[in-house]
């Protein structure tokens, strides 16, 4: 497009042309779970950010290596390097070996992300499988004179740090504020100050996973697994590295550090993070004990929730936010998407129905370029979604007679449906069941249909009526058109 693509770069706090290190080549690393439990809806926002992001690049002829790892070990209950690793305590509640804990929601989380028709990334490593080179990192950084042993440990000298580089030019914390903010921990009495960080903790005689290294039996800190795995499958400098905001600090300023330790050279040129999903106002997490996990959306198996909502819908209320903006969930606004994302896939099969007019009164190659200027602003998805209701609302309008569009007209905005909507949002159509299943229903609902449709020739209202609502309780919606009667769900 004649359009540069902007991101907002959270290192310099603005706008930035999007300009790869090596085009077409673009290398973007995100930060991947830790799975010790079921995906929730913390965890589809960052990953259908970035699998938007990632799919508008593709688009626009950027070969993308995208980097997803899966944290597995070394991500304590407590991040200030204090208590349980997660794995290991799932392990321990369940009674699973902490691999099967880790294998056994890797498969739950692979499903989740393909019904959200997120695409998979390019490597996906895990920190288990790196161990070796988290050590030799660790070494580096200790030759550099930038970490220190203790009792088996070892520590990020912060401090020392700060004397060369910039400690906090990613979160904007004040070193010194740090140091005398933080409150005394349990073990934080090895630490020259309490700003210092893990790079290796000593294993306690109960912790369950443990490898050899020179200090003795441990394990590898949470931050320096996405140092050696970035760096590994992207190189000492990449293009962009991208998570959520609850990672600004400390685990990307601690990245930050420890990349400028090992190789003088900061890790990637963007950083790029998006906001939280809040319930209530308040963050939603495992550790604040308010999370929906994604299957419980999808079945509406929850207390909270009053309606079980498809993937897609989950998809769509996401995207209609921007990215870096706090997205606050509720029953309401999850019904109002369902039913958004409905009028814009029935729009789609609504095109086949439009006859084709000398003149178009509707201008498609200015929803087109309005589109990717949305896309080119910092992937602003609603305003791209706004563009498209007022699509929407011209494409019934054509079927209605009050609107009109040319033969070519209707092949571009098909073809602009499927490019954009389809391909780049990563929207689709949601079939209940399987096609078979999906005939079925159909064919059920005509023969309905018919029966209404009798009642109301002999002028039985009543029970033209009782048809419709008892149809509405299932969440499916007629609507009688001109020349014939369609259904659509209307949660889904």
């Amino acid at each position: 497009m004649n359009h540069p693509l902007y991101v907002h770069n959270t290192i310099t706090r603005k706008k930035e042309q999007f300009v790869p290190i090596n085009e077409p080549f673009v290398g973007m690393y995100v930060c991947g779970p830790t799975l010790y439990g079921d995906a929730h809806l913390g965890h589809a926002r960052p990953y259908i950010t970035f699998d938007l992001l990632q799919r508008y690049m593709k688009y626009l002829g950027y070969k993308v290596r995208y980097v997803r790892n899966i944290t597995d070990v070394g991500h304590l209950v407590n991040d200030a390097d204090e208590g349980e690793d997660k794995i290991a305590k799932q392990a321990r509640i369940e009674q699973l070996e902490p691999m099967e804990v880790v294998q056994h929601y890797t498969v739950r989380f692979h499903k989740n992300m393909a019904q959200l028709n997120n695409e998979p990334p390019s490597i996906e490593p895990r920190a288990a499988g790196h161990i070796l080179e988290q050590i030799e990192a660790v070494t580096k950084i200790i030759d550099a004179g930038y970490a220190y042993e203790v009792n088996g440990s070892v520590y990020f000298d912060v401090l020392k740090y700060n004397e060369d580089f910039k400690y906090g030019k990613l979160s904007g914390r004040v070193l010194d504020e740090l140091v005398e903010g933080t409150r005394d921990l349990d073990g934080q009495d090895e630490k020259r100050n309490s700003a210092d960080f893990a790079l290796w903790k000593k294993a306690n005689p109960e912790h369950i996973m443990r490898w050899n290294s020179p200090w003795g039996e441990g394990f590898p800190g949470w931050h320096i697994e996405c140092t050696v795995m970035s760096t590994k499958y992207l190189g000492e400098h990449f293009d962009i590295h991208g998570g959520g905001m609850d990672l600004l600090f400390p685990h990307h300023e601690a990245e930050i550090a420890q990349n400028n330790a090992c190789y003088h050279k900061e890790p990637a040129k963007y950083w790029m993070h998006n906001n939280m999903v809040t319930i209530n106002g308040q963050k939603m997490g495992k550790s604040l004990g308010n999370f929906i996990t994604l299957d419980q959306f999808f079945s509406g198996n929850h207390p909270v929730l009053t309606a079980a909502y498809s993937p897609m819908a989950i998809r769509f209320f996401i995207l209609q936010a921007h990215y870096r903006s706090t997205l606050d969930f509720s029953n309401a606004a999850l019904e109002a998407a369902g039913k958004g994302l409905q009028r814009l896939m029935a729009a789609y099969k609504t095109i086949d129905e439009i006859k084709p007019s000398a003149t178009s009164s509707y201008d498609v190659k200015k929803l087109e370029t309005a589109s990717f200027e949305a896309l080119n602003d910092d992937m602003n998805s609603p305003i791209v979604i706004a563009e498209w209701f007022d699509a929407v609302r011209a494409i019934n309008s054509a079927k209605a007679g009050t609107e009109t569009f040319t033969a070519d007209d209707i092949a571009a905005l098909k073809n602009l449906y499927e490019t954009i909507i389809f391909n780049i949002l990563g929207l689709k159509e949601e079939n209940i069941g399987s096609e078979e299943g999906s005939e079925v229903m159909d064919g059920l609902m005509q023969i309905i249909i018919e029966q209404r449709k009798t009642a109301r020739a002999n002028k039985d209202y009543a029970s033209s009526d009782f048809i419709r609502d008892q149809l509405a309780k299932l969440s499916i919606e007629i609507k009688d058109g001109k020349d014939k009667t369609d259904w659509t769900f209307t949660n889904n």
